[in-house]
């Protein structure tokens, strides 16, 4: 006979695994827009079948699943309308997952498949799919890279203001390196409105980046240069901001990068390494199970890994940084300030 305590911790773990459905869920509602259909107002199961062109019966199966996690919830008329968790799912909310549903449950939906390569031999299992180290499918596929993209300005709008307030940036010429869409700039500038700026990425982020910036009433104070973070970093800048960067990267290869960034320093100039901290032990809290998770995706995308501070400020020190310093935000990133 299995206790009752048996039987509940069993049935808590079955929760957990069968919670891939949600992710999958979510990825089919945003790729079919539903949330943008119904952001129209409520509508039934034919009526959206109709629209994205599925099969009603099995669209009306789905619809319930969301009702069922409250992304949408059914009248006593038969149709569905939205709810206010489910409108974060929608392309112009103004703090949409969208494009994290879109990649999560898309691109890295394969990926994860594989992570019993990747932890057999701490290779990246995205590589093993695309055949492509690192970013490089992105330049061949644009799509991707726009998903992509959008996912990372999406994900930093939840912690930029956090920085934004955390560090002084007043008066300052800020590069965000490896920056997207200009996210973390935006906020800056926004904050700071003596602040300068320059994006720094890749040449399929800039044509989005400088759209955000004119948006946002910011073009004008801020400047956009496409390259590669592993060949050069351009000088002229007092503050060099990486949001989620050094994560990407095994410790060689980020290595690299940071020397090619202390070497842009100009005298008094500083480094901002903005990231996830791991702690020294993991114990079961939602905040450790969101580090683990972000730690494990980067070991099966990309062959890297989140780090403790002491290992981020060892890395720091082997690429010739001295003088560091950590910066609490107060939310899930940590900030340190790295000098010459």
């Amino acid at each position: 006979m299995i206790s009752a305590a048996d039987s509940a911790r069993a049935q808590e773990l079955l929760r957990l695994i069968n919670s891939s459905w949600i992710a999958q869920a979510c990825y089919v509602t945003a790729r079919l827009e539903i949330a943008d259909l119904l952001a129209q107002g409520p509508r039934s199961a034919a009526e959206l079948a109709a629209s994205t062109r599925t099969h009603a019966p099995s669209l009306r199966r789905l619809l319930q699943a969301l009702a069922s996690i409250d992304l949408c919830r059914e009248r006593d008329d038969g149709r569905f309308e939205l709810t206010a968790l489910g409108s974060l799912l929608r392309k112009d909310s103004p703090c949409s997952m969208r494009a994290w549903a879109l990649k999560w449950g898309g691109d890295d939906w394969l990926v994860w498949a594989n992570l019993l390569h990747s932890i057999r031999t701490g290779e990246s299992a995205r590589t093993l799919i695309t055949g492509t180290p690192g970013f490089a499918h992105l330049d061949r596929d644009p799509q991707a890279a726009a998903i992509f993209n959008q996912a990372m300005a999406d994900l930093t709008r939840l912690t930029a203001v956090a920085v934004a307030q955390a560090y002084d940036f007043s008066g300052a010429r800020v590069m965000d390196v490896g920056g997207g869409y200009g996210e973390l700039l935006v906020h800056i500038l926004a904050r700071y409105p003596t602040a300068t700026g320059v994006i720094f990425d890749m040449d399929h982020a800039m044509e989005k980046a400088r759209a955000h910036l004119r948006a946002s009433g910011l073009e004008g104070r801020c400047e956009f240069l496409s390259g590669d973070f592993f060949k050069e970093i351009p000088g002229g800048a007092d503050v060099y901001a990486m949001k989620s960067i050094i994560h990407d990267w095994p410790d060689e290869r980020a290595r690299v990068i940071l020397e090619n960034c202390r070497r842009a320093l100009k005298p008094g100039a500083r480094l901002l390494v903005i990231e996830r901290l791991m702690p020294a032990r993991m114990v079961p809290s939602a905040d450790h199970e969101a580090l683990a998770r972000s730690d494990l995706h980067m070991l099966v995308a990309l062959a890297a890994q989140e780090r403790t501070r002491g290992a981020m400020e060892q890395l720091l020190r082997s690429a010739g940084f001295t003088a560091l310093k950590h910066i609490d935000t107060g939310a899930d990133f940590h900030v340190i300030e790295a000098r010459n």
